[in-house]
């Protein structure tokens, strides 16, 4: 019988390898400055190659292994091409998080076809080639592996306010979760999602110069700061979390309808 310590919970994340996407501002930014911090080599994704390379300096300043790597969600070979540079600078991949997401902001009837596939892509078809290629790895690896799909609290509300494609993808990456958790059960591989409100973030920024001040309407009156995010991300990739898998947690400040 395994026997484990009291309480069972640790956030030492040493020995394991992490991708993120989408860390060149915001909430993935903030991700892999965590796990970083906790001890995991992190590759850092992101189009934004300067911010990369910033963001790299400021790890390893601080005695984290990193690895930046350009990254563009929407193209089938740069996801192949990230995992295989992913792996050869630091090893099997153990720890995904797919945070990387784009907004549509505009009505349903009003968006171009180039910008539907943009945001399709980026959103949902590309965290979900990615999950199943560092799947893959570790079935064929036999490791065990933790995925974070990051959704939105928008994905199970949606108020008419020229998102919903967005809405729509991220409720997608949901139901992702859900199926890959079952999916990849017996190979130790747990899946995972996080949805959350109005936080701080570049995307954010965009949404307030568009709506004004949102705060108004919500009961703490606030938006959110990445690092309340912290404690849950690293619930859902520490061994605390081992039989949770196929979950998706609500980080939204009260701020929205139930």
């Amino acid at each position: 019988m395994t026997e484990y310590p009291l309480p069972n919970f640790s956030i030492d994340l040493t020995g394991q390898v992490a991708l993120v996407t989408g860390t060149t501002s915001g909430l993935g930014k903030r991700f892999a400055q965590v796990l970083a911090a906790c001890g995991a080599k992190v590759a850092i994704t992101g189009r934004r190659v300067d911010r990369l390379d910033a963001l790299a300096a400021e790890l390893r300043e601080n005695g984290a292994t990193v690895e930046p790597i350009a990254l563009d969600m929407r193209d089938n070979d740069s996801i192949m091409a990230c995992v295989e540079q992913a792996e050869a600078a630091l090893g099997c991949i153990t720890l995904l998080v797919n945070n990387a997401g784009i907004p549509d902001a505009q009505r349903a009837h009003k968006m171009s076809n180039q910008l539907i596939d943009d945001v399709f892509d980026t959103n949902l078809r590309g965290p979900y080639v990615l999950s199943c290629e560092i799947a893959r790895r570790l079935i064929a690896a036999e490791l065990p592996g933790r995925m974070v799909n990051i959704s939105s609290i928008g994905a199970f509300n949606y108020s008419g306010q020229g998102a919903a494609l967005y809405s729509i993808t991220k409720a997608g990456i949901v139901r992702m979760t859900e199926a890959l958790a079952v999916e990849w059960s017996r190979f130790n591989i747990n899946v995972n999602a996080i949805a959350p409100g109005a936080f701080s973030s570049e995307m954010m920024d965009g949404m307030l110069q568009r709506m004004g001040d949102i705060t108004k309407a919500f009961p703490r009156k606030r938006i959110g700061d990445p690092a309340q995010m912290d404690s849950t991300l690293l619930y859902f990739l520490s061994p605390a979390s081992d039989a949770v898998t196929g979950t998706c947690i609500k980080i939204d400040d009260g701020q929205g309808p139930r």
